[in-house]
C-alpha cells in the first residue's frame, strides 16, 4: 500500500502537467483569427464544429465540461468525416484538402492536454496561416494572419513562464525587439531569394466559386453582377487614361443564340495548359502601354480596349481582339498591353463566318422578325444600325437594374412591350434584329468604365460595370461597335452606372456593406480610395513581386545580376546574418554579465555554498538554499537568512531595478560577513594536533603554547 501510495504522489511527467489557462486562451484566440480569412469558402457547418469544439476544449479548461473519452471522440471524428464527405461529393480540389485541414485542426482541440499537445497544435496553428495565403492575399488578410502567429508567440511565452511579473508586456515587447532584429534579414531575403519557375509560381487548381462574367448570357444574368462592387481588374495607363465613352475592356463573344441563352457558339482552339507569370509587365510604361491587374476570375480570358496588342508574354491575342491566358487566372495577374495606333480591322467575312454571326433558332419572336424585314426591304445595312439606335433613343426605352421577368418570346416583348431592360437586354435583342436582316452580329461582354483610385494614378474597374453590348459586320468598315445602352441612357456610357439608375435607386440596393454605395460621403469613399491603393501597391510590389519582377530589378544592379549570382548572394545574407546575430549575442551577453554585479554577487555566494558541501540545487530558491545552509552551519545562519532576503527583494519585488551602489555594498559586506563566519567554523572543527594542514593563526598558537 506504501508503495502505491508512493506510485500515486510522484510528480508526473513535464509534458502530461495541465495546460496553463491563460496560455490555452492564446492559442483558442490565434485560432479564431486564422479561421477569418476562410469564412467565404469553408461551409457554415465546419466554421460551427470548429466554434464548438474549441468552445468545449475551454469549457474543459474551466471545469465545467470534460473532455471526450477516446470512443466518443472516435464517434464525433467519424461524424463530422462523413458530412465533409458528403460535402465535397468526391472532389478533390485545394479548397477540399484546405477545408479537411480546418477540420483536422478542428478535432485537435478535443485531444489537446499536455504541453506537448499544445506544441504540436502551436505548429500546426503556424502552417494554417500558410495555408490562407493561398486564398486571401490581400494586405488586410497578411495582418490578421501575421497578428494570429504574434497570438501564437505571445501564448508560447505563457505556456514557459505563466507566473512571470508583467507577463504579458514583456512577452510583446520580445515579440517587438525580435521582429526589429529580424526585418531587415527578411527584406533583403525577400529581395533577393532566388524566384524560380515553377517552384515559386504553383498553379491553385480551385473550385471556389468566383464573381464575374461568364461565357454564356442569360438577359438578367449581368443586371444581378451589377449588385456586386466586388473589384474585376486595375488599370495603370502609361499615358493620358482614355475618356470613359472610350473605356470599352472586352472579354469574349457571345454567337449563338440558344433559346433565351447566348454561348460561344465556336469553342477556342485547344491550347495545353501552361504557367501563368502573375507579374508579366515590368518596366516603365511607355504612352501606349498600360498594365492590367485582374483578380481571380478561375477563366482564361483576359480584358483589353479594343485594338490592343500583348506585350507581356503571359498573354496572347486568340482572335478578334480577344486576349487569352495559357490557364486559368487562379489568383491576381499582371499584364502588359499596348494600344496600336491603327488596328487591324477585317474587310471581308467567309461563308462560315457568315453563317456563324446569322445564326438563329428557327422560330420565336415573330414581332422582332417582321420589323428586321421591314427594315431589310427598305435600307441597307448601315441604315438599319442608324435606325435602332434610333428608335432607341426617341421611343420610350428604360434602362433599369430591376427588369420585369419576360415572358416566351421575350425580345418582341422588350422591343414592343415591356420596353424595360438591361445591358443584356437591349444587346441581345438588337443582335436578333440585326441577324433576321441578314446582318452578321455578335455580343461582346465585357466592362465598361472604371472609376479613378486615389490620387488619379489608376483605374478600378468593379463588377458593376460588367456591360454587354454589340458589333455588327459592315462592308466596307469590318465590325463596328454598336451600343443600344448608350442610346438608351447615354448617362451609363458617358460617367457610369451610378448616375444611370440615380433616379430608380437601384444602385447597389442589395449591397449594404459596400462603401461604393455611400459614395456621396466624402470620408467613406477617401477611406475606401485610400485602402484600395495601399492593397494595390501590396498587389503590384509585394504579392506580385516574382520571376520577372526580380530579374527586372536585378538588371538595374551594376554587374549584371543572374539567378546564379542571386543564389550566391542569398547564401551570404543568410551567412551574414547569422555571423553577426552570434556577434551581438556574444556582445550582449559579455556586457550583461559586466554590468550585472549583482548576479555576480549571487554566483559568488553559490560557490560559498558550494565549498562547505551546500551546493546549489537545479530550480531551488534563495530562501530554500539559505535555510539549508543554515541547518549545516548554524553560525552563518542569520547572514545568509538576510542576503536571501535582499536576493528575493532585488529579483521579485514590483519596482525592481538593476542593483544601485548602497545595495550592492551591503551585499557585499553580508557576504564577506559570511565567509567570515565559515571560515572561524572551519577553523573550530579542523584537528589541533598537528601543523599539517593547520591555518596560519593555529599553527602560532601552537607554538606559542609549546614555548
Amino acid at each position: 500500500m506504501r508503495l502505491l501510495s508512493g506510485l500515486r504522489s510522484a510528480p508526473e511527467p513535464e509534458d502530461s502537467r495541465v495546460l496553463p489557462s491563460r496560455a490555452l486562451l492564446w492559442l483558442i484566440g490565434s485560432f479564431v483569427l486564422l479561421l477569418l480569412p476562410q469564412w467565404d469558402r469553408l461551409p457554415l457547418w465546419l466554421m460551427a464544429a470548429c466554434a464548438v469544439l474549441a468552445a468545449w476544449r475551454w469549457l474543459a479548461q474551466t471545469g465545467r465540461v470534460r473532455l471526450p473519452g477516446r470512443w466518443l471522440r472516435t464517434a464525433i471524428m467519424l461524424v463530422l468525416v462523413g458530412v465533409y464527405l458528403a460535402t465535397v461529393q468526391g472532389r478533390f480540389t485545394v479548397d477540399t484538402a484546405a477545408s479537411f485541414f480546418v477540420l483536422a485542426v478542428g478535432l485537435k482541440w478535443l485531444e489537446t492536454r499536455s504541453l506537448r499537445d499544445f506544441y504540436v497544435l502551436f505548429f500546426i496553428l503556424v502552417y494554417l496561416a500558410t495555408v490562407n495565403f493561398l486564398f486571401h492575399q490581400e494586405i488586410l488578410w497578411a495582418l490578421l494572419n501575421f497578428t494570429g502567429i504574434a497570438f501564437l508567440l505571445v501564448g508560447l511565452q505563457v505556456l514557459n513562464a505563466p507566473d512571470l511579473p508583467a507577463g504579458m508586456t514583456s512577452g510583446w515587447r520580445r515579440l517587438g525587439m525580435l521582429f526589429l532584429k529580424t526585418l531587415p534579414v527578411v527584406v533583403l531575403l525577400f529581395v533577393f531569394f532566388p524566384r524560380m519557375a515553377p517552384l515559386w509560381s504553383v498553379p491553385l487548381v480551385s473550385g471556389e466559386a468566383r464573381t464575374g462574367i461568364s461565357d454564356s448570357m442569360r438577359p438578367g444574368d449581368i443586371s444581378n453582377l451589377a449588385q456586386s462592387s466586388e473589384r474585376a481588374f486595375r488599370v495603370t495607363f502609361g499615358g493620358e487614361i482614355p475618356p470613359h465613352r472610350d473605356r470599352y475592356w472586352r472579354g469574349l463573344i457571345l454567337d449563338y443564340l440558344d433559346g433565351e441563352t447566348w454561348r460561344q457558339g465556336q469553342r477556342e482552339p485547344f491550347r495545353p495548359l501552361g504557367r501563368v507569370a502573375v507579374d508579366g509587365g515590368v518596366g516603365e510604361l511607355k504612352a501606349s502601354e498600360y498594365d492590367v491587374l485582374l483578380e481571380p476570375t478561375d477563366q482564361r480570358w483576359a480584358f483589353a480596349l479594343e485594338g490592343s496588342e500583348a506585350v507581356s508574354d503571359n498573354v496572347y491575342e486568340a482572335s478578334a481582339d480577344l486576349f487569352r491566358f495559357p490557364r486559368p487566372a487562379d489568383s491576381p495577374v499582371r499584364y502588359r498591353l499596348a494600344l496600336q495606333s491603327e488596328p487591324d480591322e477585317a474587310t471581308e467575312l467567309g461563308a462560315t463566318e457568315r453563317r456563324r454571326y446569322l445564326q438563329l433558332p428557327p422560330d420565336g419572336n415573330p414581332r422582332a422578325r417582321a420589323l428586321a424585314a421591314d427594315l431589310r426591304r427598305e435600307m441597307a445595312d448601315e441604315d438599319i444600325v442608324v435606325n435602332l439606335l434610333e428608335r432607341f433613343r426617341q421611343q420610350p426605352y428604360f434602362y433599369t437594374l430591376r427588369p420585369p421577368a419576360m415572358p416566351e418570346n421575350g425580345i418582341d416583348a422588350l422591343l414592343f412591350d415591356v420596353r424595360r431592360g438591361f445591358c443584356a437586354h437591349y444587346a441581345g435583342a438588337t443582335t436578333f434584329v440585326l441577324r433576321a436582316a441578314g446582318i452578321p452580329a455578335r455580343i461582346v461582354v465585357g466592362y465598361q468604365g472604371g472609376e479613378a483610385g486615389a490620387g488619379g494614378e489608376y483605374l478600378i474597374v468593379r463588377q458593376y460595370d460588367a456591360h454587354a453590348w454589340v458589333e455588327a459586320f459592315i462592308a466596307g468598315r469590318g465590325w463596328v461597335r454598336i451600343d443600344p445602352t448608350a442610346a438608351i441612357a447615354p448617362n451609363r456610357i458617358e460617367s457610369g452606372l451610378r448616375d444611370a439608375v440615380a433616379e430608380e435607386g437601384s444602385f447597389l440596393e442589395n449591397n449594404w456593406t459596400s462603401p461604393q454605395r455611400y459614395a456621396d460621403v466624402a470620408l467613406v469613399q477617401w477611406a475606401s480610395l485610400q485602402l484600395d491603393r495601399i492593397n494595390y501597391q501590396w498587389q503590384r510590389w509585394v504579392v506580385g513581386y516574382q520571376g520577372q519582377s526580380q530579374m527586372d530589378l536585378m538588371s538595374r544592379l551594376p554587374g549584371g545580376f543572374g539567378i546564379r549570382e542571386l543564389g550566391y548572394l542569398t547564401a551570404g545574407i543568410v551567412g551574414a546574418g547569422l555571423l553577426v546575430a552570434g556577434l551581438v549575442s556574444a556582445l550582449q551577453l559579455r556586457r550583461g554579465e559586466r554590468r550585472d554585479a549583482f548576479r555576480r554577487m549571487v554566483d559568488n555566494w553559490h560557490q560559498l555554498c558550494k565549498r562547505v558541501g551546500v551546493p546549489v540545487r537545479h530550480g531551488e530558491t534563495p530562501s530554500g538554499l539559505a535555510a539549508r545552509l543554515a541547518r549545516a552551519e548554524p553560525a552563518a545562519a542569520d547572514s545568509a537568512r538576510l542576503f536571501a532576503r535582499m536576493v528575493n527583494s532585488h529579483y521579485y519585488s514590483a519596482d525592481r531595478d538593476l542593483a544601485d551602489g548602497q545595495e550592492l555594498k551591503r551585499m557585499r559586506r553580508l557576504l564577506a560577513t559570511m565567509k567570515r563566519q565559515l571560515r572561524r567554523r572551519g577553523a573550530r572543527k579542523k584537528p589541533t594536533g598537528r601543523g599539517r594542514g593547520l591555518s596560519s593563526t593555529h599553527q602560532q598558537q601552537l607554538r606559542g603554547n609549546s614555548q
